[in-house]
């Protein structure tokens, strides 16, 4: 997407969560990219996060504690998922530039050499095209494709 059209709020976390499904978590990838590490930080964090709101909530209470700063910090724990969904819904729509974009490219020859039919995106390239490409080479193709890069 271009900077004339800016997603809103829940369509930026819509396209986060896809970005999230569609990026394959593989090892190889974390040393180059950081999407594996904020994927499982906001997938522990979507799991884990509203249950420890309300046990600070409760045990606030539970010790007569003043309820503002409990709930300020109940909100806080339970942000911290909606913004890696949108650090990730960001960087989805974020085209790809110089050695990312060659990688691309490079990985897409290598499936088509290998008989798959990979049709390139309409318009810029994005991370979003990238995370599918990839999760397509590490299904098809040996991996050991990212050594040869």
């Amino acid at each position: 997407m271009n900077d004339t059209h800016r997603p809103g709020l829940f369509s930026t976390l819509r396209l986060g969560k896809k970005y999230m499904k569609s990026w394959p978590q593989e090892k190889s990838l974390s040393a180059i990219f950081a999407e594996n590490r904020v994927c499982r930080a906001t997938q522990f964090g979507i799991r884990f996060m509203p249950p420890i709101a309300i046990f600070i909530l409760c045990w606030q209470l539970a010790f007569h504690a003043q309820i503002g700063p409990a709930i300020v910090t109940a909100v806080f724990a339970c942000s911290l998922p909606v913004q890696g969904l949108w650090w990730l819904g960001k960087r989805a729509c974020k085209p790809l530039t110089g050695g990312t974009l060659e990688w691309f490219h490079t990985i897409r020859e290598k499936l088509q050499t290998s008989g798959q039919t990979i049709n390139l995106p309409q318009g810029e390239v994005t991370y979003q095209h990238l995370a599918e490409l990839l999760m397509r080479a590490f299904k098809q193709l040996d991996k050991a494709f990212l050594d040869e890069l």
